[in-house]
């Protein structure tokens, strides 16, 4: 997929990435239900624009979705409970967040609250470090998602700039280099 991180010369999809109670790994047919789960899911896609039609996720998901650089399936359990997603920001979003990488988090409503988005972020961000040192990372979400936002002050994420989009005041966060 076009908008992946350039990841040369780095394979993918990597190594599965342990953490005390995830795995982040690419994702395998066996996903594919807890995605349209996902992305059919009013309550995660509240200050995402709304959820998807099941019917045509059905119709559309290919048998292994998302499998593209950048794009990890957060497991728990041997079940996928989530998806982690580090992309190039585009023209799309702001200009302080263009060609920067981007991070996405999506996580089934089950899976709040038990802090499984900040390990899984935090993970991905190391593994990131590790990959392409150096490079800043920034995160968008609206204002009104209270827990995005905690999770990206948690992160180490500040506040570069907030922003009229898509009918709702967003927030747009810069984590540093890593040196």
């Amino acid at each position: 997929m076009s908008d992946g991180i350039t990841l040369h010369p780095v394979s993918w999809p990597p190594a599965p990435i342990r953490t005390e109670r995830l795995v982040l790994r690419a994702s395998e047919a066996r996903d594919r239900a807890a995605f349209i789960e996902l992305l059919a899911s009013p309550e995660v896609h509240t200050y995402l624009g709304g959820p998807r039609q099941r019917d045509e996720l059905e119709r559309e998901l290919p048998g292994v979705p998302e499998r593209w650089p950048g794009s990890f399936v957060v497991e728990l359990d041997g079940v996928m409970i989530g998806q982690i997603l580090l992309r190039r920001a585009s023209q799309r979003h702001r200009p302080a967040a263009v060609g920067k990488a981007d991070l996405g988090y999506l996580f089934l409503p089950r899976a709040w609250g038990s802090g499984y988005a900040a390990e899984a972020c935090a993970a991905a961000l190391d593994w990131f470090d590790g990959v392409l040192p150096g490079e800043p990372v920034v995160l968008a979400t609206q204002t009104a998602n209270v827990g995005s936002l905690r999770l990206a002050a948690k992160l180490g994420f500040t506040e570069v700039e907030r922003f009229h989009a898509w009918d709702a005041e967003q927030w747009l966060g810069l984590r540093p280099p890593v040196s």
